[in-house]
């Protein structure tokens, strides 16, 4: 066995230290995301209802906001009634990390912004502006996290956003 072979050992000064404020924190911020993502879902529009026995549009994100706010209620049982776990294997901070969070928090919310407008008309013709923005979205966060390919950058992003559109708005025909 070589020496590249092994790993290199650890520096543990300056690693975070247990907190317990953090972990209810957490648990509390998840709480009441999930339980937004749980409200949201159901307040989904339908264009016809379903059935009884069928699934639906709300279907879906009715039973992943459930279990998110199950998942958080447990966290906060644990956060609250254990002392906080130790925080040794968490990695430093890495150059650049805060900036690319800061970045995908911009471009996420300009993705959000963008997704309200439907559809444009630009010189007679009308353009849906969910497959342009995702496709934009995704290359533009291809860039941040340092990709440079050109088949991650140009085909993964029209791939998926293809998936989705195909998926969601044409075959269950949710509103994108």
């Amino acid at each position: 066995m070589s020496t590249t072979d092994i790993a290199p050992e650890q520096d543990h000064e300056g690693s975070a230290t247990a907190s317990r404020p953090l972990e209810i924190a957490f648990a509390a911020i998840a709480l009441l995301c999930s339980a937004t993502y749980l409200f949201l879902g159901t307040q989904i529009v339908l264009r016809k209802e379903a059935a009884p026995g069928q699934i639906d549009a709300r279907f879906w994100p009715i039973v992943l906001g459930t279990t998110a706010v199950a998942i958080a209620l447990i966290l906060l049982v644990i956060a609250l009634s254990r002392p906080a776990p130790s925080r040794d294997d968490i990695d430093r901070i890495q150059p650049g990390g805060v900036a690319r969070v800061i970045v995908t928090g911009a471009l996420t919310v300009a993705f959000v912004f963008s997704w309200s407008f439907s559809t444009m008309v630009l010189f007679g013709y009308r353009f849906e502006i969910f497959p342009i923005a995702t496709a934009i979205y995704l290359f533009l966060l291809m860039l941040v996290y340092g990709h440079r390919r050109w088949v991650g950058l140009i085909v993964y992003p029209v791939a998926v956003t293809a998936l989705i559109y195909v998926l969601f708005g044409m075959l269950l025909r949710i509103p994108l």
